[in-house]
């Protein structure tokens, strides 16, 4: 159906490859929300006027508020790949997506502060600070970037799908435990929304996955990202950890900080920089950036030192047309992993990220369960 109404894309990364479909990311999305829509009379069963006095409104406007977010980024998802929106497009309206949730969580006087570690109670006089109007900017900035962080790893078959996946079954995991762990009512019932949220959106992932995995049948397009970030920041915000979403999105995190002299122009950026498919050995190699020494800013030369002495980077220097250029590998953690461990197949690509991705959810239970002990009196 995609393909005979013209939209599908082309994978670069294999010798030959006919048309594929493009944005399937939109049916999985489709059949998210056709079960959420189905879902939200559940939780509020119980509620009903014959078996309890009142109705639990705020719950009700959290949920609605998270699905209008959720909404509102497939559309800004699908307006991306239909039109292939700007960057600075890409900030705003995850912005607006984000207002829904941050004004129910204002208008619901959920807490704002935040709990100190034990060093500093000394120092402070308190174990909390209020951060007020600095954790809706908080929040705010998280939705941004979970919203453009899967979309900022792509380029290969099953990436982004299966990197979803990794972060929101840690998610549901977490959400387990803290239900089985915690004996606030209210704290119980905001992980477990926050869980029934996250088993759909895993089972659509898991089929969408069939069909993008090596060799891929479709593409899941912008709108797949966009979507699967929207819905791993408004759980953490529905289920009130926000600051805990942040430990499972390392390589994601990793990825953007490594991006940043490409992304904001301190260091030349090609269009794509995907990894660069080599014909005769089928094989990834890392894809690489060509600019005039003389072109780099200060700033920008400044970062390539840096990433170069800490081994980050693979720095080259040469001549063409009597000037002197420099040649640097793409800053995307996947060319980073191919500078790492060599040329390797599409395949095994995703597999490793995948590995580094499944590591990484690991220390972050370790950091949250045991690490925080040593710094908080109690580790909710």
């Amino acid at each position: 159906m995609f393909i005979e109404k013209g939209h599908y894309g082309q994978d670069r990364c294999k010798s030959s490859s006919g048309p594929v479909a493009e944005p399937l990311g939109v049916v999985a999305a489709a059949v998210y929300l056709i079960f959420i829509f189905l879902f939200i009379a559940v939780p509020f069963y119980e509620w009903k006027a014959e078996v309890h006095n009142f109705m639990p409104t705020m719950r009700l406007l959290f949920l609605l508020a998270g699905l209008i977010s959720i909404c509102t980024s497939i559309l800004l998802g699908f307006a991306d790949d239909m039109l292939d929106l700007r960057w600075r497009h890409k900030l705003i309206f995850p912005f607006l997506s984000s207002v829904p949730l941050v004004l129910v969580y204002f208008i619901s006087g959920e807490r704002t502060a935040m709990s100190m570690p034990k060093f500093l109670h000394g120092l402070l006089g308190q174990h909390y600070i209020e951060l007020s109007v600095f954790f809706y900017v908080y929040i705010i900035m998280l939705v941004i970037f979970c919203t453009n962080a899967i979309n900022i790893i792509a380029g290969i078959n099953g990436v982004e799908v299966s990197q979803s996946i990794v972060v929101a079954s840690s998610l549901a995991l977490f959400n387990l435990i803290q239900i089985g762990r915690l004996d606030d009512s209210e704290s119980v019932w905001s992980h477990t929304l926050s869980f029934c949220l996250l088993c759909p959106f895993i089972a659509t992932s898991l089929g969408l996955y069939l069909h993008n995995k090596y060799p891929a049948k479709a593409f899941v397009g912008d709108t797949f990202c966009y979507f699967a970030g929207m819905t791993l920041a408004v759980v953490a915000v529905i289920g009130h950890f926000s600051k805990t979403l942040i430990l499972f999105l390392i390589p994601q995190i990793f990825n953007f900080l490594y991006s940043c002299p490409q992304l904001f122009h301190f260091v030349p950026c090609p269009r794509h920089r995907l990894p660069k498919y080599d014909q005769k050995s089928d094989l990834l190699n890392m894809s690489r950036a060509e600019f005039k020494a003389g072109d780099v800013k200060l700033l920008g030369g400044l970062m390539i030192k840096v990433l170069t002495v800490f081994r980050l980077l693979d720095y080259t220097e040469f001549e063409k047309d009597g000037e002197k250029w420099i040649s640097v590998n793409n800053m995307t953690i996947l060319n980073f992993l191919l500078k790492l461990h060599g040329p390797m197949s599409e395949y095994e690509l995703n597999n490793l990220f995948i590995k580094y991705q499944i590591t990484c959810s690991l220390v972050a239970f370790f950091i949250r369960f045991v690490v925080a002990g040593f710094f908080y009196d109690n580790v909710l």
